[in-house]
C-alpha cells in the first residue's frame, strides 16, 4: 500500500489535497505513521497505515468508545475500504518520554515533570475502569483478555528470546515450574478491567499540557496492576524509588475512587506484576535487539536489567528457583561491567591548608571542602604533636571536647543527600576534603570518620586520601 490511500483519506476529510505527506519515525510497530498537511502545516493530520486488519479494527473501535468515555484519545476520522488504512487527529509530536527527558537523564524531575506524570497516572483508573464499562472484549486484538496462557506466551518469550540469548545456563523443567506458580499468582488478581498493557511514557502525548492517550489496540480485559507496573517500572523512564512511590500514592488516590484498597495489599500484588512486566520486557528487548538488530531496545536492555537487581533486593521466596536464575543473569560480567561504569566512587581526603586545596582528578571541580580550622586544635598541645587524628589520645581529646562531633553531624547530613542524589543520577564521582592548619589532627580525624560513614551507610567504594601523611585506604563495595 502506498501513501495515495491517506491522500486519498485526507481529501475526504477536508476537502483538499494534502500538500505535504511525512513518514513520522516509528519504535517497535510495524504499522507506519505519516503527518499530511498544507504548506503551512495548518489542517494537519495523522496517515495510519497498518499491517494487521484486526488490529487496526481493534484501535478503531477502542478510540470511539474511550472518547465516548471522555477519555482523551485521537479521533478517526476516515478509514479505507480495505480497512488497512485511515486517518486520525494531530495531537502534535510531543510524547510524555522526551517532555520527561531531563528528568530522565538526571534522575532529578522538575515539579512540571512530576506534573505531568500525576496527571497521566491519576487518568489510568478512569481508562480501566471507566474505560471497560459497556466494551465489548471481543475486538480486542491479539486476545481478548489476561488469561494463563498469554501469561506463558510471556514468560517463554524471555526465556527464548532474552535469556537463552545471554548464554546462561538453566534447567528449563524447573523454570517451568516457577513459570506456573507466578501465573497462578497473576491470575489469583484479575479483574474486569481494561488492561491498557503498553501503558508508558511513550504512548502518551502531551498537548496544552495534558495527556493523551495512544497505541491502546494492544489492550484487553485484564488486571489493573499490570498497567501500573509498566508505567512506574518502564526501564528508559529511569524514576527514582522515591518519585515512584509519590506516584503510587497519585494512583492508588484516584485507584479508590472505582476499587477502594489499602496501599499495604495493593503493594503485596503488585510486586508479581513488577517481576513479570519487567521479565516480559527483557524478552521484548531481546527480540527487537537480539534478534531484529535494532539499537534502540539494546540501549535500554542496562535499564531493565537494573530495574530487575532493584526487585531481586526484595526476595521472591514463592519463585525459588526463578529467584536464583535471576539473580545469577543480572550479575553477568556483561551486565555488571556495564553498571560498573556508572557505579559512584566517593574521595575522602585530609590536607593542610598552607599546601593547598587537594586538585580533583575527575575533572568535576572538588566537591565539598569543609574547613575545620575552627575546631580546638590538639596540634597546639606539645604532647600531640607526634601523633595524628588516627591515634586514640588524638580522638579522645577532640571527642571529649565535643566540638568536632557537632562539627561532623552537619558534614554528614549535607554529604548524605548528596551521596543519595549522585547514586540515583548515576554520577561517578564526588570528592570530599577536610582541610586544618598541618593537616595532621582535625582534618584527619574528620576524614576518616567520614569516609567510615559514607562506606557503611551506602555501600558505595570509597578512597580515602591521608595527603600529608601519605596514608590511603580504599573501602569496597560489600557484595
Amino acid at each position: 500500500m502506498d501513501t495515495n490511500t491517506l491522500t486519498k483519506l485526507y481529501t475526504e476529510v477536508t476537502g483538499i489535497l494534502p500538500s505535504r505527506v511525512t513518514e513520522l519515525p516509528s519504535s517497535g510497530s510495524n504499522r507506519r505513521y505519516f503527518r499530511l498537511s498544507e504548506p503551512d502545516g495548518t489542517n494537519s493530520l495523522i496517515g495510519v497505515m497498518g499491517t494487521s486488519l484486526p488490529e487496526n479494527q481493534a484501535f478503531i473501535y477502542m478510540a470511539e468508545h474511550f472518547a465516548k468515555k471522555n477519555i482523551p484519545v485521537p479521533q478517526v476520522l476516515a478509514v479505507s475500504e480495505d480497512g488497512m488504512a485511515y486517518i486520525q487527529t494531530d495531537l502534535g509530536d510531543s510524547l510524555l518520554f522526551g517532555e520527561i527527558e531531563k528528568g530522565r537523564q538526571t534522575r532529578f524531575f522538575s515539579a512540571h515533570e512530576k506534573e505531568l506524570l500525576a496527571k497521566t497516572i491519576s487518568r489510568l483508573p478512569d481508562i480501566q475502569f471507566g474505560g471497560a464499562q459497556d466494551m465489548d472484549f471481543s475486538k480486542c486484538y491479539p486476545v481478548v483478555e489476561f488469561d494463563r496462557r498469554s501469561i506463558l506466551w510471556d514468560l517463554n518469550y524471555f526465556k527464548y528470546c532474552f535469556l537463552k540469548a545471554t548464554g546462561l545456563e538453566f534447567a528449563e523443567d524447573k523454570l517451568e515450574d516457577d513459570f506456573s506458580a507466578l501465573a497462578e499468582v497473576l491470575m489469583a488478581c484479575n479483574t474486569d478491567t481494561f488492561m491498557y498493557r503498553d501503558f508508558q511514557s511513550r504512548n502518551v502525548m502531551i498537548r496544552d499540557n495534558e495527556p493523551w492517550f495512544i497505541d491502546f489496540q494492544g489492550g484487553r480485559k485484564g488486571p489493573f496492576y499490570y498497567d501500573i507496573a509498566s508505567f512506574l517500572w518502564q526501564a528508559k523512564a529511569n524514576l527514582p524509588e522515591g518519585l515512584r512511590d509519590e506516584m503510587l500514592d497519585v494512583y492508588l488516590e484516584a485507584l479508590n475512587r472505582y476499587y477502594p484498597i489499602s496501599k499495604e495489599d495493593f503493594l503485596k500484588h503488585l510486586r508479581h506484576f513488577v517481576l513479570f512486566r519487567t521479565l516480559q520486557v527483557l524478552g521484548a528487548y531481546g527480540f527487537r535487539g537480539y534478534f531484529e538488530k535494532k539499537p534502540h531496545f539494546m540501549q535500554s536492555v542496562p535499564f531493565a536489567i537494573a530495574n530487575l537487581r532493584t526487585l531481586l533486593t526484595q526476595p521472591y521466596e514463592e519463585y525459588p528457583y526463578l529467584s536464583d536464575l535471576l539473580h545469577r543473569l543480572v550479575n553477568m560480567k556483561q551486565f555488571t561491567d556495564e553498571i560498573g561504569k556508572k557505579k559512584l566512587v566517593v574521595k575522602v581526603l585530609s590536607f593542610a591548608y598552607k599546601k593547598g586545596i587537594p586538585n580533583d582528578p575527575s575533572g568535576n571541580g572538588g566537591g565539598f571542602v569543609f574547613d575545620c580550622r575552627a575546631i580546638n586544635n590538639p596540634g597546639k598541645y606539645e604532647r600531640y604533636k607526634p601523633f595524628t587524628g588516627l591515634d586514640n589520645n588524638v580522638i579522645e581529646f577532640l571527642e571529649e571536647d565535643g566540638e568536632v562531633l557537632t562539627f561532623l553531624d552537619h558534614c554528614y547530613a549535607l554529604t548524605d543527600a548528596s551521596v543519595k542524589r549522585y547514586m540515583e543520577r548515576g554520577f561517578t564521582n564526588l570528592m570530599i576534603s577536610f582541610g586544618c592548619t598541618g593537616g595532621q589532627h582535625r582534618s584527619v580525624y574528620c576524614a576518616q570518620h567520614m569516609a567510615e560513614h559514607i562506606a557503611r551507610e551506602f555501600n558505595v567504594k570509597v578512597e580515602l586520601v591521608h595527603r600529608e601523611q601519605d596514608i590511603e585506604q580504599t573501602f569496597n563495595v560489600k557484595e
